[in-house]
């Protein structure tokens, strides 16, 4: 006859039993929380600056969908403490209930955003996506919701576990809060000090590979007039990808003199790439120095240029500059990191900052020590980072006016010094996407030089500041407040390329011109972040050269910014 077997404690049983249970419980989907991810999903499909594809709506979606529920799960609980009742498990009825609302709500909300995005597409003469890159959009956003929610799961059972250990110590409320604490920092130092500078180290590495090379085309210049070239005094290898674009190409005298059909000069232009020198000022310092070389204190206009974060300078900007003065023309321009644009954009700050007072600061200390008959018309040019670091050579309105004969920036972003000041203080009445300031005595805004810059009514004497900014670049409108706060060129009148139906919605609309940013140059001319044509009669309007009429400017933007074949 056996024994029977002991029995089994409870604490045991329940030690071996709970595993499924518990793994059920982490699966599982509070109803408020469902219903406030469906609500952020639908309202995710709602337009913004720029045309979505499928698989960066579904990733638009999936993050909205994410902060709905946790938006959800947190009313709940506020109206539960109000209430003062605990949580009970909905009825099959209310998740039926979801079921349909989500299967009628986001259906409805995928077509109007698919009609949405095909409107912003015809605004912008882009062609429609392939129809599997739409279907992947719901399948994406799925993705990208499950894993937030496993990723918020994980911290708080890290915040459960760092309670319960502080609990031996402290009291259970001071764990508590001790441990919602150190799980934020543990969490802010991961994302900062490992995912984000792990992705911009990494980015570092591919971009600084990149720069060792030559652009297809671009060859080492004959002219003793570029930097690189014969006796210029920085080498040819130490200019980067975009410095040998920069002097290796752009127009000859001949070319110039062809447009023209007048007699043109050789065009100066001056380069200092990251591995000419080792900080931004000994590379101002050398630039300068190249160009002091070359001759071109002694041309009739000199441009000091603020790089993109990649050392880029948009082709056009600068050639429309050479060919409206004839040729008789410097320029000058040094890199400040490997980094794109955009990228730049989020990291690169403090640097576009110094390479833009470094670099004017060089060049005007040479420049103010000239006869004052001598002296080059001093012009100042930054496209999108360049813009925020060539603003900071200048305390405001009057400096710029002081110190140079002509402005041009173009795609300036939100975070911009002296953008903020002009367009938080412009005249009443004057929209955020076209500010007037001051009555446009110097600084003014535009999308389209070509159409007039207001106010047309108003005169525009001595040295002219002149912004470039699409009402649908998400580089101009992008913004941290977009999360919590409505600006006014949501609540105005849209610009000419941004539909009226978009709306300023909570969290949605600021990751939606966040998923804007990388693609903000991926548009035809003339819309989000590509100015090129801009530039001729941007140039115009701020030169004033003599001897060009509305043909030459046409022909001439075909030049510089060639139309699609």
């Amino acid at each position: 006859m056996t024994a029977d077997p002991p029995p089994v404690p409870a604490s045991a049983s329940a030690s071996e039993e709970p595993a499924p249970r518990e793994h059920r419980r982490r699966l599982r989907l509070t109803l408020p929380g469902c219903w406030g991810a469906l609500l952020l999903a639908c309202l995710s499909f709602t337009p913004s600056l720029l045309p979505r594809g499928g698989v960066l709506q579904g990733l638009v979606c999936g993050i909205s969908a994410a902060i709905g529920y946790g938006l959800g799960v947190v009313a709940a609980y506020v109206w539960r403490a109000f209430a003062d009742r605990q949580a009970r498990s909905p009825s099959p009825r209310s998740w039926l209930a979801l079921l349909v609302g989500a299967i009628v709500l986001f259906g409805v909300s995928f077509g109007l955003g698919q009609y949405w995005q095909h409107e912003i597409r015809r605004l912008m003469d882009v062609a429609d996506p392939d129809v599997l890159a739409t279907v992947a959009c719901p399948f994406v956003a799925a993705a990208v919701f499950l894993l937030l929610l496993l990723a918020g799961r994980g911290l708080r059972a890290l915040y459960r576990w760092a309670a319960r250990q502080l609990g031996r110590w402290i009291g259970g409320r001071a764990a508590r809060v001790v441990g919602w604490l150190l799980v934020a920092a543990v969490a802010w130092a991961a994302f900062s000090g490992l995912l984000l500078s792990g992705v911009v180290n990494a980015a570092n590495e591919a971009f600084s590979l990149r720069d060792t090379q030559t652009p297809e085309g671009v060859h080492q210049p004959t002219s003793t007039l570029r930097s690189g070239g014969p006796g210029s005094l920085v080498p040819w290898d130490s200019l980067g990808y975009q410095g040998r674009a920069f002097t290796g190409s752009g127009p000859s005298a001949q070319t110039i003199g062809a447009f023209t059909h007048r007699p043109a000069r050789e065009p100066i232009r001056a380069y200092a790439g990251l591995e000419t020198a080792g900080d931004t000022e000994a590379r101002a310092t050398r630039a300068v120095a190249d160009l002091e070389r070359a001759g071109g204190f002694g041309r009739e206009n000199l441009l000091v240029i603020t790089t993109t974060g990649s050392g880029w300078v948009d082709p056009a900007a600068v050639d429309s500059f050479e060919y409206l003065a004839d040729g008789d023309a410097a320029s000058v321009a040094i890199q400040y990191s490997y980094l794109p644009s955009w990228l730049s954009y989020l990291v690169d700050q403090s640097k576009a900052r110094e390479a833009g007072r470094d670099l004017f600061d060089a060049v005007y200390d040479k420049w103010s020590k000239l006869p004052q008959d001598r002296r080059p018309r001093l012009f100042v040019a930054g496209e999108s980072l360049g813009s925020f670091g060539g603003e900071t050579a200048f305390s405001g309105e009057a400096d710029l006016r002081n110190r140079t004969a002509g402005t041009v920036f173009a795609g300036p972003p939100n975070f911009n010094t002296l953008f903020r000041e002009f367009s938080d203080h412009r005249d009443t009445g004057s929209p955020e996407i076209e500010p007037v300031y001051r009555a446009g005595r110097t600084v003014r805004f535009t999308d389209d030089p070509a159409a007039g810059i207001p106010p047309t009514d108003r005169p525009w004497d001595g040295p002219r500041v002149l912004y470039l900014m699409h009402p649908s670049d998400p580089i101009v409108w992008w913004s941290p407040r977009l999360a919590l706060s409505e600006p006014d060129w949501i609540g105005e009148r849209p610009g000419s390329d941004v539909l009226g139906a978009m709306v300023w919605i909570p969290f949605v609309t600021f990751w939606q011109v966040t998923a804007d940013l990388p693609f903000s140059t991926g548009v035809p001319d003339g819309h989000g972040h590509t100015y090129k044509a801009s530039y001729v009669d941007a140039w115009n309007a701020v030169m004033r050269p003599q001897g060009f009429n509305a043909q030459d400017l046409d022909r001439l933007k075909d030049i510089v910014s060639p139309p699609p074949k």
